[in-house]
Parts: structure tokens; sequence; C-alpha cells
């Protein structure tokens, strides 16, 4: 069976043009990237989380992939080097070290860099110290090149989505007085798995009832007249979901009622008036003016942010902030208004894709209580 989510040397290839282009204008012979992260969204190869992997872009266009044990099946590499990150079955910990040793072997045959293209955040010494050119920060423009998702990474994207409607249609099924929150989270985990097909590669976030968020209890079960806030964020191959429901335990209270209105109406607002050139600090200005004007309840919290292979990426619908919105932009929006009387409060979320006239709601299905 053809997987459709195999790696797509097209668009992994697209992603290595363009930072090839940022190496020529800056005048920088190579880039190394080690955050597995870069690795994946240029070589199009996601390793376990227990090892190590490093990929090299030169000058040239070349892409060397340093893998772990043996070499992937796929991979939009020119060339795979590989290194023993076990031995007789035990992981080693010195993987880094054992990186920079075949890498430096790999690439005695290129000329020396003069100037390289690193990620400061990460980049450590077993490497900086194999080569002796002065190294320059690329990790800003890795982030914000993977604002911009390619059609292979909004399709992984869209499976994780997919995986949170399949999770919260588990919820509406068992969610009532009495279950207890770690019953909760292990039948949406399941939920998920059944909708992938596979291991998740990450979980997340909230499973707490009555309460603004965290990770289940398991002395917590679910009383008549509480809600339960579900903001749900799996992964699939390494790219994120994320989204929030908020389901009543029993019948909706008036108030809360009400409060749903003016969360959702916020994402109404977003829906029609997000679009390629809106300031996101605008955007989560305008939310909170609206929430202010609820009668029950605060908003105190972002407004959103962008998802890819991170939880929370640009652009940031935040204060502290002042991005723009980009076509091809995956991002959040989840409004929420929290207040005792509430029972803690409620919170809905949605995905968004930013198009060319507007935004495409991701994360289409159903927003009721």
């Amino acid at each position: 069976m053809v997987d459709p989510y195999a790696v797509n040397l097209e668009y992994c290839r697209s992603r290595q043009q363009r930072l090839l282009t940022h190496l020529q204008e800056q005048n920088l012979d190579w880039a190394i990237v080690t955050q597995p992260e870069h690795v994946q969204w240029l070589s199009g190869v996601r390793f376990a989380w227990i090892f190590q992997s490093c990929a090299v872009l030169t000058q040239d266009g070349e892409l060397i992939l340093v893998a772990p044990q043996k070499a992937p099946e796929s991979s939009a590499a020119d060339e795979i080097v590989t290194y023993e990150a076990k031995w007789h079955s035990t992981l080693r910990n010195d993987q880094r070290h054992a990186i920079s040793e075949v890498l430096r072997s790999a690439l005695n045959r290129k000329k020396s860099p003069k100037r390289m293209g690193v990620e400061f955040s990460s980049f450590g010494p077993h490497l900086a110290n194999a080569f002796s050119a002065q190294i320059c920060d690329i990790e800003p423009t890795l982030y914000y090149f993977r604002r911009r998702k390619d059609p292979d990474e909004l399709a992984l994207i869209k499976k994780a989505i997919a995986a949170t409607g399949r999770m919260y249609e588990r919820a509406r099924q068992i969610i009532a007085p009495g279950v207890g929150e770690l019953e909760v989270f292990n039948q949406l985990q399941a939920a998920a798995v059944e909708e992938l097909g596979e291991m998740l590669t990450a979980t997340g976030n909230d499973y707490q009832c009555a309460s603004r968020g965290g990770p289940p209890r398991h002395d917590k079960k679910a009383q008549a007249g509480e809600l339960y806030i579900l903001d749900l964020g799996p992964a699939f191959r390494g790219y994120f979901a994320d989204n929030a429901r908020t389901i009543a335990v029993t019948n909706v209270t008036e108030e809360q009622h009400t409060a749903w209105e003016h969360v959702t109406r916020v994402l109404q607002h977003v829906q029609e008036t997000a679009k390629p050139g809106k300031s996101a600090k605008e955007l989560f200005g305008e939310a909170q003016a609206m929430l202010d004007d609820a009668p029950l309840g605060v908003f105190n919290h972002h407004l959103g942010h962008g998802i890819g292979m991170f939880p929370h990426e640009a652009p940031h619908l935040n204060p502290n902030w002042d991005d723009t919105l980009e076509v091809g932009d995956v991002f959040t929006a989840e409004p929420g208004l929290y207040a005792a009387p509430l029972n803690a409060g409620l919170r809905i979320e949605n995905d968004y894709l930013v198009t060319e006239t507007g935004v495409e709601l991701l994360s289409d299905f159903p927003l009721e209580l």
C-alpha cells in the first residue's frame, strides 16, 4: 500500500532551495542543523527522540544527512553517513560526539568553510570544535521559513487535526458524572491512535474537568454542572494539531451558555477578518475587547499561535509579539472565559490556514458545549 504521508522529495528539495538562497545571500558556505525539526524539514526524515541526527547543506546544494544506525529507506539527502548510536543494543550517551567524528570524515573531501550557518541555541562544542569557520545564527531564518507550510506539511497537520476530531467524538460519548479524568485521557489517546493508525509522536495538552487545564488527575471524577475543557494537541509524524473544545458534564447553565456565545463570536470574528497582512497583535486586541464585554469571566491569555513542528510557533496572537499574518501560516485561535460561577470556565480553539484571500478553517467539528 502506498503511504500518502511518505517523504515528499519535491517539497524537501524546495525547502532546501529556500535555505540555499539564504546561504548565498549571506555568503555562508554551509548550514549545519542539529535540531530534529530542522533535520526533518530539510531531509524529510524524522528519527525517534532517543536518537541524535544532523544535516549539512553546502553552498553547491548538496544535502548530507548523518543518521543513527542505518540509512533511512527514503530521504531527500544526496549523501547519507551513519554512526553507531547503540553498542550491543545499549543507547550511547555520546551521540553528538559520534556525529562530529563521522561528519568531519565525510566533509574532509570538501573545501573548508569560512562561514557556516548554525542554530545558536543547539550548536554544541562537539561540532564547533570540528571546524574553524566563523559561525552565524540561522535559527531565526529557519523558524521564519517554517511558517509557510508546504502541501506535504499541511497534509500531516490535517491528519493530526483529524485525530483531535476523533478524540472529541469519543469525549462526547463518555463524559458524564462520575467519569474519571484518567479514563477520559486513556480513551481519547486510543481514539487518536485509531485515527492515525500508529503511535502518536506527542500527546497534549489539557485533560482536567472544572479547571483551566492540566494533565489528568488520578482522583478527579466529573461532577454534574461542571465544564470539561479538553485542549488537545496530538502530533502525527512530528507535526502538531492544537485545538480545544469544552464539553458540559450535564445540562448547560444560562451563565455558561452566555459565555459560550461570547467566545464563539470571537472565533467568527477571526474567520471573517484574518487574512494576509493582518496584524496578529491587532487581532488579539480585538478579541480582548470583545471578551471584556462579556458579563461574566475574564480572558487573560494569548489568543493563539502558529502550529507545525512545535506546539507554539509564529505567528503569535499575543500582545508581546507584533507578527503579521502571511500566506501559508497555520495558526490557532483559542478565546476563553474563566470565572468560578462558570465552574472554572471554558475555552474553544480552532485551527486555520492563511490563504491568499483569508483563512481556511481546518478544525471543522462541533463547537457546542
